[in-house]
C-alpha cells in the first residue's frame, strides 16, 4: 500500500483544534482510495518560543526535508509572541527554506453558503489567485535607524528578481492554459511603483508572447479589489505579487462566506522540497478554545495536498464531501450561521465523504 508521510504543525490558536480535524478527514480519504498516511507531529509556534527563544528549531529545516508534504494549521499569538517574530520565524522560513515560490489560493462559493454580494450564486464565483510566494513585499529587506528618535527611520524594500517573477508569471499562464476560459489576468500598480512593477508588466508580456492561446489584462490592484466584489464571474486566474496576492486573497474570503472556507497551498512545483498546506484564516486567538472553529479550509487544503501529491480521487472526493455539507445546511459552524461544533463539522465531512466514496 502506497504511503505518504505528513508532517502536522498545528502551530497556534485554532490551528491546534483544525489541525486533527483536518487529519480525521484526511484519514477518512486515504482508507477510501486505497493508500496510507504517516504523520509526525511538531509542536512549533509560539508557545515554543516562550520556552525556547525560537519558532522552531535551528534544524527546522533539516528535520521536515524527508516528508512528502507538511500540514499546517496556523500561526500567531500576539499575547506571547509579536506578529512579525511569529510569521517570519516559523511560516515565512519554511516558505523560503524549500522554495515554495507558488501560492494557490482558490476562490470558490459553496453550495447553501450566503455570500455578501447581491445576486451572485455557486458557479459565479470561481476562480484562482497565483500570488508569487517568495520575494517581493516580503523579502525582509531593510531595517530601522535612530530608534527612539525623532529621527528615527524605518525602510523596507521590496525585492523582486527576474528568475522569481518570471516563473510565477510562466506557473499562471500554464495554469490559465489548463482551465476552460484561459483568462489571466495580473494584478499591478506600474503607475505608482514604476520601478518593480513595471519590471512586472514587462515580463509579463513577455511570457504572454508564448501563449497565444491565454487571453490576458493588466488591472491596477485597487481596481482589482473592486472588481472582486463587483464582478468576481469575470475572473479565472489571477496573477499578483506577495502582498497583493495576499490581500487579495482575504477579499476573495470574505466574498465567498467566510475565511473559513479559504484554503491554500505553498508549493514548490519542481518538488525539490516538500510543499506544505494551510488554511488562510490565520489563528484567531478571539475564538481558540471554543470549539466553534469552521474545519472547512482546513479539510480543503488537505483536499489540494492529497491532489498535488497525485491521489487526485482522494482530494476530488472531500472537495465533493465539502460541497454536500454546506449545500445540505445542517452542520455549519457559527461563522456560516450554523450551531455546530468544529468536530460535527468534520464528522459531517467524513459521513458525506464514505457516502460518496461507496456510490463511486
Amino acid at each position: 500500500m502506497k504511503q505518504y508521510n505528513i508532517a502536522v504543525i498545528p502551530g497556534d490558536g485554532i490551528g491546534k483544534e483544525l489541525a486533527p480535524e483536518g487529519v480525521r478527514v484526511l484519514n477518512a480519504a486515504a482508507e477510501a482510495c486505497g493508500f496510507k498516511l504517516a504523520y509526525e507531529y511538531f509542536p512549533w509556534g509560539c508557545e515554543y518560543y516562550t520556552e525556547y527563544n525560537e519558532m522552531m528549531p535551528e534544524n527546522g529545516l533539516e528535520i521536515l526535508r524527508p516528508f512528502d508534504a507538511i500540514y499546517f494549521g496556523a500561526v500567531g499569538y500576539p499575547e506571547l509572541v509579536p506578529d512579525d517574530v511569529s510569521l517570519h520565524g516559523l511560516l515565512i522560513k519554511i516558505r523560503l527554506g524549500f522554495d515554495q515560490y507558488i501560492c494557490l489560493r482558490p476562490t470558490t462559493l459553496l453550495p447553501g453558503v450566503p455570500t455578501p454580494l447581491a445576486g451572485k450564486k455557486p458557479g459565479d464565483i470561481n476562480f484562482i489567485t497565483v500570488r508569487e510566494n517568495t520575494e517581493g513585499e516580503y523579502a525582509g529587506a531593510g531595517g530601522r535607524m535612530h530608534p527612539g528618535q525623532p529621527m528615527e527611520l524605518a525602510v523596507e524594500t521590496s525585492v523582486f528578481t527576474r528568475a522569481g517573477v518570471e516563473r510565477v508569471i510562466r506557473y499562471a499562464f500554464e495554469l490559465a492554459r489548463s482551465r476552460p476560459r484561459k483568462l489571466l489576468s495580473h494584478a499591478t500598480k506600474s503607475n505608482a511603483q514604476k520601478h518593480t512593477l513595471t519590471f512586472w508588466d514587462q515580463i509579463f508580456d513577455e511570457v504572454a508572447t508564448e501563449y497565444p492561446d491565454v487571453k490576458t489584462e493588466r488591472v491596477l490592484v485597487d481596481a482589482m479589489a473592486a472588481r472582486f466584489v463587483l464582478k468576481p464571474e469575470s475572473l479565472d486566474v489571477v496573477v499578483a505579487s506577495n502582498l497583493f496576492g495576499d490581500i487579495l486573497t482575504d477579499i476573495g474570503g470574505a466574498i465567498t462566506g467566510s475565511l473559513g472556507l479559504s484554503a491554500s497551498g505553498n508549493i514548490d512545483p519542481e518538488r525539490r522540497y516538500p510543499s506544505m498546506f494551510e488554511p488562510v484564516h490565520g489563528s484567531a486567538p478571539d475564538i481558540y478554545g471554543k470549539g466553534i472553529a469552521n474545519p472547512i479550509a482546513m479539510a480543503w487544503s488537505g483536499a489540494m495536498m492529497l491532489d498535488f501529491l497525485g491521489e487526485k480521487r482522494a482530494g476530488a472526493l472531500i472537495e465533493k464531501a465539502i460541497s454536500a455539507v454546506t449545500a445540505e445546511g445542517k452542520r455549519l459552524t457559527p461563522d456560516l450561521g450554523g450551531t455546530a461544533t468544529t468536530t460535527q463539522v468534520a464528522d459531517a465531512l467524513i459521513e458525506k465523504l464514505r457516502e460518496l466514496a461507496a456510490d463511486q
